[in-house]
């Protein structure tokens, strides 16, 4: 990329591009811990810019990776062919909340807790909240449709996508969707690039829908001996017409590495925990509560607490953000999952894995988004040692069959990426693929944009 470099540097400066050693190893990785070192970083600044820069790859054919906060979790912001880097940080603009028709327009670098912030500063709401909501990115989480707990009730990140503005791999502007609550012409590019995964287009704009804030917020907790009646009183809540707006478990590991890691007196002796958030009008959420806490007496519950106060349920919920930096202590290296079962199958598919876990010898963890049936499956291990590595990789596998066999599918919302392809074919036909690959091809015909993702390499 040598020769290229001075015409990128005319596009957005000398001072936003960079082949520094440092820069291409701190952009050479993201939440899988796999590295990929790319050739070039640059951080344009405007849709202008990263048109200019796209005319310039699409004329050269080198690789251009968009990247966000790098907190994905399946390898798809990773130079894994090299090339340049684009990190979309600098376009970091609220642009405007139309608070008569409930929509928020902004840039792709927006961090989503910071936007969170400041609508419901004005009185409004956006649901969704990735676990990493305090440091990704907007323009990311639509890349991967990133879903998170509120999901069960309110939905996933394409929910509230209205319309984009997108530079394609040639450098041409294109923008989707509407800013109105119904819009039916033509396709719905819109969808179609939402999840994604950054290998159509390069985001630079997003028009989003907003909520009102609802009236009160509620949290429960309930204890469990058994994982198994956790999981069937998550099957319970759902028949049951009630709609809590976060259901969340935690199986004994889980429980046991969040204690160890920060000494809050969870029950590390119990089978499990679930989590039960409610919002609405208070009269609706009180009635709420009381049915949620009759469904898990019915099955079982030993303990049940109601949070009485803003603070009591941000401790409760300290305790489930803290498992992902907690599970190191039982290993150093993890293989995380996210399947997603329908919310009927979630106790056979917790006792499967429990029997999964006992007859390999593993170290498996799981929580998760119970409410939408989201696992969030992990296996800790050293993978210096080539026979757990390997141990790990068919468990992996036949995990992946059973949530399949049992109605399922292989990500919630992690996405594909890297870590996925390899098992595209296990859940998507011949001809789906074909379809999908002819679609990158007329959004890519060069191929220069995300290379090697969702797709499996040749």
């Amino acid at each position: 990329m040598t020769s290229i470099i001075p015409r990128i540097e005319a596009i957005v400066g000398q001072e936003h591009l960079s082949t520094a050693e440092e820069d291409l190893l701190c952009y050479a990785y993201d939440a899988t811990n796999r590295h990929h070192r790319p050739d070039a970083v640059v951080f344009p600044a405007n849709t202008q810019e990263v048109s200019a820069i796209m005319r310039v790859a699409n004329e050269f054919g080198f690789f251009v990776v968009p990247r966000g906060a790098g907190t994905g979790m399946s390898g798809g912001a990773l130079a894994v062919r090299g090339g340049l880097v684009m990190i979309m940080t600098r376009l970091n603009r609220i642009l405007s909340i139309d608070a008569d028709n409930l929509v928020a327009e902004v840039q792709p670098g927006v961090v989503t807790g910071h936007f969170q912030e400041v609508v419901e500063k004005e009185g409004f709401f956006y649901p969704p909240d990735p676990a990493s909501a305090l440091y990704c990115t907007l323009g990311g989480n639509v890349a991967e449709c990133a879903g998170g707990p509120r999901a069960v009730k309110y939905g996933v990140t394409r929910d509230y996508v209205l319309g984009l503005e997108v530079v394609l791999p040639a450098g041409e502007v294109i923008t989707t969707g509407v800013r109105t609550a119904k819009g039916v012409v033509g396709y719905d590019l819109t969808r179609l690039i939402v999840g994604s995964e950054g290998t159509l287009g390069i985001i630079t704009k997003i028009v989003l829908r907003l909520l009102p804030m609802p009236e009160v917020v509620s949290t429960l907790s309930a204890v469990f001996t058994h994982i198994r009646d956790a999981a069937k009183a998550v099957s319970e809540i759902v028949r049951s017409g009630l709609i809590p707006r976060k259901v969340e478990y935690m199986d004994q590991a889980a429980m046991g590495c969040v204690e160890d890691y920060l000494n809050m007196g969870l029950p590390v002796d119990a089978g499990a925990m679930l989590l039960v958030e409610v919002d609405g009008d208070r009269s609706s959420a009180d009635t709420a509560l009381q049915h949620l806490r009759a469904i898990c007496e019915g099955r079982g519950a030993r303990e049940i607490k109601v949070a009485r106060s803003e603070q009591e349920a941000t401790e409760l919920w300290r305790a489930r953000k803290a498992i992902s930096p907690a599970l190191f202590r039982l290993g150093q290296d993890k293989i995380n999952e996210d399947i997603v079962v329908p919310r009927s199958r979630i106790p056979e598919m917790v006792e499967w894995i429990d029997d999964l876990r006992k007859s390999t010898g593993l170290t498996v963890v799981t929580f998760g988004h119970a409410g939408d049936g989201n696992i969030h499956f992990n296996i800790m291990l050293d993978k210096r040692d080539k026979e757990a590595r390997n141990k790990a990789e068919a468990a992996v596998e036949e995990l992946f069959r059973h949530t399949l066999a049992l109605g399922g599918t292989i990500s919630g919302e992690h996405g594909v990426g890297i870590t996925k392809a390899p098992y595209l074919d296990m859940e998507l036909g011949s001809q789906e693929i074909a379809l999908m690959k002819r679609i990158k091809a007329a959004f890519d015909p060069k191929g220069i944009l995300n290379p090697g993702k969702i797709f499996r390499m040749s």
